[in-house]
């Protein structure tokens, strides 16, 4: 069967194929450790599964409104208020089946052939997909450990065209963990400015996973022109192991976005399951003390596993501020990303994602969504597959 040019384009998942194949060898007896996570190992707090339980008694079970219940845009409001003192009316909020779609949905509404979109890179994978299934052009710009995985006002300013469109921001970072602080984002908005036609996706998905103190500052909060540019997405899996429910959504800037975002969600997938919705409420209103309980123990895995991998000597990182993830160096090892992934597998029985499909060959990515058990025995595996320090 002949497919389309366009899907063609496409690259398959990484992850999910590393974290399938990990699955298979462990079916087939094999000890593996998976370290390629993209999602938190605690189960869903109770209180939400309860939310969910009492809305199916209910009989809530028909279609609902396709930008989400009444109910959860209401509770979203608030959370954008509470958190980020941002103020958004009901018609601004879209509920998707995940911010993944979110995303997708808000690109396809905004782009138009030829529509560059600026990706700093390192880079969530399905970003740069997204672009080449909607029909623009995706243009990354490199960062390395130096500037802290992060763009400068120069690097922005340097690559923006004509053709500039949208400006993805991930903060914090998958895969790098890096966070934005608000003085790198108030630099980044003066460069923005000269551009009045550069919109700004700010990917907020892990804002309830950053460490050492720091506080999540989302750049639609700092200037009011910038603001009315910005659309921000965010959803339920990271903050509150929600990943299997399927909950994210788009809160625009104006309602004629939100309207067509509404209008694709119409005709594809419709609206999210209408008993999930309850559980969302319940975990924006009153998830707070269990998200801050999960960030902590992953505050805890991360500053073990960063001391842990001192024992490889060909791999080098950079402490992460946020996320549940490392994107360790391997150069040292004279081997592609690919290939140090292939090794660990095969040998180790540890499961990592190559950085390639994330922008660099030169890094891996290790996810510390598992126990400490698991953490140490992984270290020792990676150190027995490559030279460790005397």
């Amino acid at each position: 069967m002949e497919l389309s040019t366009k899907i063609l384009a496409v690259k398959s998942s990484v992850t999910l194929a590393i974290a399938a194949k990990a699955r298979e060898m462990k079916s087939q007896g094999i000890d593996v450790i998976s370290l390629s996570a993209g999602e938190p190992d605690f189960d869903t707090p109770d209180f939400i599964k309860e939310s969910a339980v009492e809305a199916l008694r209910k009989g809530q079970t028909k279609y609902t409104p396709v930008s989400g219940t009444l109910e959860l845009r209401q509770a979203i409001c608030r959370k954008l208020k509470r958190d980020q003192g941002l103020d958004f009316s009901l018609d601004q909020i879209v509920v998707g089946t995940g911010a993944k779609h979110a995303i997708f949905n808000v690109l396809f509404a905004l782009l138009n052939p030829g529509d560059e979109v600026l990706i700093p890179s390192p880079y969530w994978l399905s970003y740069p997909e997204m672009v080449t299934v909607i029909g623009g052009g995706s243009v990354f710009l490199p960062t390395c450990e130096s500037t802290g995985f992060k763009i400068t006002p120069a690097m922005l300013e340097k690559a923006i065209t004509p053709k500039s469109k949208v400006l993805i921001l991930n903060s914090p970072s998958n895969p790098t963990g890096a966070v934005y602080s608000r003085e790198e984002l108030l630099a980044l908005i003066q460069v923005m400015k000269k551009y009045p036609r550069l919109l700004v996706l700010s990917d907020e998905i892990y804002e309830k996973l950053i460490f050492d103190g720091q506080k999540h500052c989302s750049i639609a909060q700092l200037d009011s022109e910038i603001a009315k540019r910005t659309i921000v997405v965010n959803g339920h899996s990271k903050a509150y192991a929600m990943t299997g429910w399927r909950l994210g959504y788009a809160a625009c800037p104006d309602k004629a976005l939100a309207k067509a975002v509404e209008s694709i969600q119409s005709h594809s997938t419709s609206n999210p399951v209408s008993f999930t919705q309850a559980g969302g409420v319940a975990a924006l209103d009153r998830g707070e003390a269990e998200a801050g309980k999960m960030k902590d123990v992953f505050e805890k895995r991360r500053d073990l596993f960063l001391s842990l991998l001192g024992k490889i000597d060909c791999f080098t990182t950079t402490k992460p501020g946020g996320a549940f993830y490392l994107f360790v160096n391997i150069k040292k090892t004279g081997l592609s990303a690919f290939e140090v992934s292939k090794r660990l597998l095969e040998e180790a029985h540890v499961a990592v994602i190559p950085g390639e499909p994330f922008g660099s060959a030169e890094h891996i990515r290790l996810s510390y969504a598992v126990s400490e058990k698991e953490i140490y025995s992984a270290v020792e595996r990676m150190a027995n597959c490559f030279k460790q320090k005397k």
